[in-house]
């Protein structure tokens, strides 16, 4: 089974698999959406994903060289070796895993790679086509996560498998028609968690970031439950103009360029604008998401107290 896997053909298997799996659920998600009135399809936003999917898979196409590459340099070096059992691959999926949560944490933490992966935040709706609304540049840097996995002497094409089966069940969890999934809210990303983390209410911002794995942002301190009383509201804040493609591309970067032009600012102030936290200003003027969450948090606990000693 484990040959099945091997090599550049195990990426080309993985997919071969899911796609018509998922276009068959993603027509029954429209179908009830359909009938039940929910709305939670929209002919344009679903076209914008789709595009930005398509142009993410071209630069993973023109990058696969270059990526690799790399990958296998640090793998022809590595510092260990792995008899290919179960084991190795339950180890590497773990890892890459991980890999993948530090490389969304970041993308949530400094702006130039927000910039990137707020494409995958940008639209109002939450369906199983959000999932292919892919930060379209991410390809020009994830491999440098992946590559310490390849130093540790994991195959780099085990990696890029193992990581596309994790990209598959991602897409997966872009549903609100799944409520819970019972035991395994304690073990797994599951759709509820994913709803969290593309919700733009203060409560639950930069909120599990994990691909597959629930743990790591319990373990993290990033997890949040989804709060029956805190509907989600989804996309970001504040909301684009418009849901054109090379609005969403460029949105944040043309935020960032318009901040950096500004005068007589110090060479380091630029510098923060560029990977500083979201939100952050040279004047002290700006909010970063922990910045509002601490006074989220602070006016829930003065209205507990007024609550009790009324």
């Amino acid at each position: 089974m484990t040959d099945y896997f091997l090599g550049e053909d195990g990426l080309e298997n993985v997919y071969a698999w899911s796609i018509p799996i998922l276009a068959a659920v993603i027509l029954a998600e429209m179908i009830y959406s359909h009938i039940s009135e929910a709305k939670l399809y929209n002919g344009k936003d679903v076209a914008t994903s789709v595009f930005l999917a398509l142009m993410n898979f071209g630069l993973d196409l023109l990058m696969k060289v270059s990526a690799m590459g790399v990958m296998f340099f640090f793998y022809n070096h590595r510092i260990f070796s792995w008899d290919f059992t179960i084991w190795y691959w339950l180890i590497c999926f773990v890892i890459t895993d991980f890999a993948y949560y530090v490389l969304h944490y970041v993308d949530h933490h400094s702006r130039a790679f927000w910039a990137v992966h707020i494409t995958h935040h940008s639209s109002e709706y939450f369906n199983l086509t959000t999932g292919f609304r892919s930060p379209v540049l991410q390809p020009l840097y994830r491999y440098l996560y992946f590559s310490p996995l390849a130093f540790l002497g994991f195959n780099p094409w085990h990696i890029m498998v193992v990581y596309a089966i994790g990209q598959v069940y991602g897409t997966w969890v872009h549903t609100q028609t799944v409520k819970t999934m019972g035991i395994l809210e304690y073990i797994l990303v599951t759709p509820s968690h994913h709803r969290v983390h593309h919700a733009c209410n203060i409560k639950y911002l930069d909120r599990n970031m994990g691909m597959c794995l629930i743990i790591w942002d319990k373990i993290f301190g990033t997890f949040e439950k989804e709060d029956p009383n805190v509907p989600v509201k989804y996309g970001i804040y504040p909301k684009m103009p418009d849901n054109k493609p090379d609005t969403v591309l460029f949105y944040e970067w043309r935020k960032i360029w318009k901040d950096i032009k500004q005068p007589d600012l110090k060479f380091s102030d630029r510098i923060n604008y560029l990977f500083n936290s979201p939100g952050w200003r040279h004047d002290g003027t700006g909010k970063t998401v922990r910045q509002y969450q601490r006074e989220h948090l602070e006016k829930q606990t003065r209205r507990q107290k007024l609550k009790k000693s009324a």
